[in-house]
C-alpha cells in the first residue's frame, strides 16, 4: 500500500484542507494498492499562488542551471526505476518489460534530451531592425493521463522547466502515484519552492479549475478528446495558451509489395503496445484486398500466441486494462464489432481463461472491416486491431485520411521511396516508415480531434515560450 496523505505545494508536503481521498486500484488483482488526497479549490489556489511567486526567480535562472536540474531529475527517476516500473505496471497494467523501457526509460530520455536541447535552443533572433526574443510562458498547468503517467508528465514538465516556467501537475486519478515520486525527487534537489507543485483530484474539477484560473498562463493536457475540449473551453475564458494531445485512430498501410513476415509482427506491436492503451497505437491495418487472407492467417497466429497475464511476469505479452470501466468499454466495442458483421480472427469478448481477477481483455483482431463501422472510426483504447481492405494505394490513403483523428500512422513497402511517397500523403502528426522507431527529439502531436500544438523536441519546447519583438532604433 502506498498511501499519500499530503500534496506537494510551495516546496513543502502539506495536508489538504479538502476532505476525501482517491483510491488507486491494482489492475491485476482489483485490490486497492494505495490512495492520494482529493484536492479541491483551496489547494488549487495555494498551488497557483506558489507557482506565481516562484516564476520570476525561476524564469531568470540561467539555461545551464535549468539543464542541470533536468538532468538531476532524470538521474533521480532512473535511480528509482524499478520501483516506478512496478508501480505503473500495477496501476496501468503495462507489461513489466515495457514499463521499464517506456514508462520509465522513455521518461528519463525526455528529461535528458530536453536538457541537451535547451542549451542550444535560440532564445533570440535578429530580423531587420527587430530583435525577436523568447520569454517563458509563465505558470503552466500540466494535466496528465493514466496510460503513461510518468512519460506524459515528463513531456510537459521537462520543457516547462527548461523554458523557465513554474508548473502545477495534475495527475490522473487512476494512476497518480508517479507524480508524487517526481515531487520527492524534486524536493530532494531543492528546486525553488513553488517551481513544481502537485495537486491530485478529479480532472473534471481540478483540471477545469486550473484551465480557467486567471493565474495560470498556459495549460497542457493529454487525455481524451472530450476532456481536451472541456479544458480548451475553460481556458478560453481567460484566453490562455493551450496545447492538447488527445485521441487517435491511427492507420497502418501495408502496400502490395509488403513482406508480411517482417511487417505483421510490427503491426501487432504497434497496435497492442501498453495493452492497446496508447493514443498513438496503429489500430487500423489497411491492406490490399488480395493480401487479406494471408494477413488474417498471419495475425491469427501471432495474436493467438500472445500470453495474457500478470504484468509483473516478464513472460506476459499483455496485462490488464487500467480499470473495470475500461475493461467494460473495450469488451463493448468487441461486441459491437461482432454485431456489425466484422470477421473475428482472434480473441473476442469472453474473459481470458484462468484469469478470474484483474481487468483482463483478450487481444482481438477483426478482419473484413468497412471504414464506416464503429470499430473502424472510434478510439477503443484497448487491444483491438481492425483490418480494412483497399483496392489501390489511392484508396488506402483515402481510407487512412477519412478519420476524425490524425495523431499517428505507418506505411510498409519493400520499396522505401514508395513508402515515403505514401507517408507524405497522410494527414497525421507522425508516420512510421517500414517500422521507423519513435524519436523523443521529434515533434509529437496531431491533426483535427487529435489535438493542437506539439510535444517533444525543439517544437515542443517552443510551445512554452512567448515571443516579444524589440524594435531597435536606427544607428547612424
Amino acid at each position: 500500500m502506498e498511501v499519500r496523505k499530503e500534496l506537494y505545494i510551495d516546496g513543502r508536503w502539506v495536508a489538504p484542507e479538502t476532505d476525501g481521498r482517491i483510491d488507486v486500484v491494482d489492475s491485476r488483482t482489483e485490490d486497492v494498492m494505495g490512495s492520494v488526497p482529493r484536492g479541491g479549490g483551496p489547494e488549487v489556489e495555494r498551488a497557483v499562488g506558489a507557482a506565481r511567486a516562484a516564476f520570476p526567480a525561476w524564469s531568470q535562472t540561467s539555461v545551464l542551471e535549468r539543464a542541470a536540474a533536468l538532468r538531476a531529475i532524470a538521474d533521480g527517476l532512473e535511480a528509482r526505476g524499478e520501483q516506478l516500473a512496478e508501480m505503473m505496471s500495477r496501476e496501468v497494467g503495462t507489461p513489466i518489460m515495457t514499463s521499464r523501457r517506456v514508462q520509465v526509460g522513455l521518461s528519463v530520455d525526455v528529461f535528458r534530451s530536453m536538457a541537451d536541447m535547451v542549451v542550444d535552443f535560440p532564445n533570440q533572433t535578429r530580423v531587420g531592425n527587430s530583435l525577436i526574443i523568447r520569454q517563458p510562458a509563465g505558470v503552466v498547468a500540466a494535466i496528465t493521463p493514466w496510460n503513461y503517467p510518468l512519460y506524459q508528465l515528463a513531456a510537459k514538465l521537462a520543457p516547462a522547466l527548461a523554458a523557465g516556467c513554474a508548473t502545477i501537475l495534475k495527475p490522473a486519478g487512476a494512476a497518480p502515484l508517479a507524480a508524487f515520486t517526481v515531487a520527492e525527487v524534486i524536493d530532494a534537489l531543492g528546486l525553488p519552492p513553488g517551481t513544481v507543485n502537485v495537486v491530485s483530484g478529479p480532472g473534471s474539477e481540478i483540471g477545469e479549475m486550473l484551465a480557467g484560473h486567471p493565474g495560470v498562463d498556459m495549460v497542457s493536457i493529454t487525455g481524451s478528446t472530450q476532456a481536451g475540449i472541456r479544458v480548451a473551453q475553460a481556458a478560453a475564458q481567460t484566453v490562455k495558451r493551450v496545447t492538447l494531445e488527445l485521441g487517435g485512430k491511427s492507420p497502418f498501410l501495408l502496400l502490395d509489395d509488403t513482406d508480411l513476415a517482417a511487417a505483421l509482427p510490427v503491426a501487432v506491436r504497434n497496435c497492442f503496445v501498453n495493452n492497446g492503451q496508447t493514443c498513438a497505437a496503429l489500430t487500423r491495418l489497411i491492406v490490399p484486398r488480395e493480401l487479406m487472407p494471408a494477413v488474417a492467417e498471419g495475425l491469427a497466429g501471432l495474436v493467438g500466441a500472445m500470453r495474457v497475464g500478470d504484468p509483473l511476469d516478464p513472460g506476459s505479452d499483455l496485462g490488464p486494462m487500467v480499470t473495470a470501466g475500461q475493461r467494460r468499454t473495450v469488451r463493448g466495442y468487441i461486441e459491437q464489432g461482432n454485431a456489425e458483421g466484422a470477421t473475428l480472427v482472434a480473441g473476442g469478448a469472453d474473459p481470458p481463461q484462468g484469469l478470474d481477477r484483474g481487468f483482463y481483455v483478450r487481444p482481438t483482431v477483426f478482419s473484413a472491416v468497412t471504414p464506416d463501422m464503429v470499430i473502424a472510426r472510434e478510439e477503443i483504447f484497448g487491444p483491438v486491431l481492425v483490418v480494412i481492405p483497399a483496392d489501390s494505394d489511392d484508396e488506402a490513403v483515402q481510407i487512412a485520411n477519412d478519420s476524425d483523428y490524425g495523431l499517428s500512422g505507418g506505411v510498409w513497402s519493400s520499396d522505401e521511396e514508395r513508402a515515403l511517397a505514401v507517408a507524405r500523403r497522410l494527414r497525421t502528426g507522425q508516420v512510421a516508415v517500414n517500422g521507423g522507431r519513435f524519436n523523443v527529439r521529434a515533434p509529437f502531436g496531431g491533426y483535427r480531434l487529435s489535438g493542437v500544438g506539439r510535444e517533444l523536441g525543439e517544437h515542443g519546447l517552443a510551445e512554452y515560450f512567448e515571443l516579444t519583438s524589440l524594435q531597435l532604433p536606427p544607428h547612424p
